[in-house]
């Protein structure tokens, strides 16, 4: 593209009020710039860009929504509006160093396009419930300031022959128009292993085109979350074909201790016992901490007190504790 129609088009997104097409162009100059050998030039487009952006951002006084989905998408899509950030979630090192990769990858992504690289897009999420896999794929939209789509997979799968697979063609099809991050929460309802005793034609032909349609180009760089509490019955080749994938586990020691007092804000908690708190919470997972610290915060509040006591948490725990012990002789 030339110079002057470089201008054209950046006076055309102007005017349409498109400010990511202005920036887009503007990056691109700054690649041909870099081309030319000019890369001062390139750095100053990019940190102009950057600058304005960010300003934006702070500038932003009401929120701008995001677009539902319509048509054969509603009954197949559900759209979340993030409200949460990665500094509002209490993650392993290992996972926060995983998850920053794929962020500053994805806030980088014009970078890497200009040397023909792509940017990480395609993340498995692995753990029990209640670990933080659909908090922290919220979280992730949040920080990267996209919208995070849910993919229903009771709408999704069918017992029709081809109907389940161009639905999620539909799907994928969708991350090419609308940038986001889409969810496939349960994913093993889709990549359950091919050679699985229970499987049959259709489900296979579906995680094949599950395969192929992972495989294609996407310009947006939409973001691909497969969530599942069974690794155990993924199809091994999916292992292979996902940039990352991540293994959430119980806390450890020091997550409790900042899930609980993450969660006990604002009450003051003066000299809690964290010895016995931490081990009436060891196995339970960050969902069961996380509503624990909450109630005893509403029990302190309904008390009409500023200050949390190590009973109220203690057993707020211990409830949890039971209620899963029920849960279990259910199953047995």
């Amino acid at each position: 593209m030339s110079n002057t129609k470089h201008i054209l088009a950046m006076l055309r997104s102007r005017a349409s009020g498109d400010d990511e097409q202005f920036y887009s162009i503007a990056l691109q100059i700054a690649a041909a710039e870099a081309r030319q050998g000019r890369r001062s030039t390139a750095d100053d487009l990019r940190s102009a860009v950057d600058e304005a952006r960010a300003l934006k951002s702070r500038n932003a006084s009401v929120a701008i929504p995001f677009s539902q989905p319509r048509g054969d998408l509603e009954a197949l899509v559900d759209l979340r509006e993030p409200k949460l950030r990665m500094q509002d979630v209490v993650l392993h090192e290992c996972i926060n160093d995983k998850l920053k990769d794929l962020i500053r990858q994805q806030a980088k992504r014009d970078w890497l396009r200009e040397h023909g690289k792509t940017p990480n897009r395609s993340v498995l999420f692995l753990g029990p419930p209640g670990s933080g896999k659909t908090m922290t794929a919220e979280a992730l939209a949040g920080e990267l300031h996209l919208p995070l789509f849910v993919i229903r997979l009771e709408s999704l799968i069918t017992r029709f022959m081809g109907e389940t697979a161009s639905k999620l063609r539909l799907v994928f099809d969708e991350t090419l128009k609308h940038r986001g991050v889409y969810l496939f929460d349960e994913f093993d309802a889709i990549g359950s292993r091919r050679s699985a005793t229970n499987d049959v034609a259709e489900m296979r032909r579906v995680l094949n085109s599950f395969l192929q349609l992972m495989e294609q180009p996407n310009a947006t760089d939409s973001i691909l979350l497969g969530a599942t509490n069974h690794p155990e019955l993924l199809d091994r080749a999916l292992l292979r074909r996902f940039d990352a994938v991540i293994e959430f586990t119980p806390p450890s020691e020091e997550q409790i201790r900042a899930l609980i007092e993450k969660y006990l804000k604002p009450l003051k908690r003066p000299r809690l016992a964290w010895k016995k708190i931490i081990q009436a919470a060891e196995g339970l997972s960050q969902s069961e901490i996380a509503r624990a610290s909450e109630d005893a915060v509403k029990t302190a509040i309904l008390d009409e007190r500023d200050s949390i006591k190590s009973e109220d948490v203690l057993k707020r725990l211990n409830d949890r504790r039971e209620m899963r012990e029920v849960f279990l002789k259910v199953e047995r």
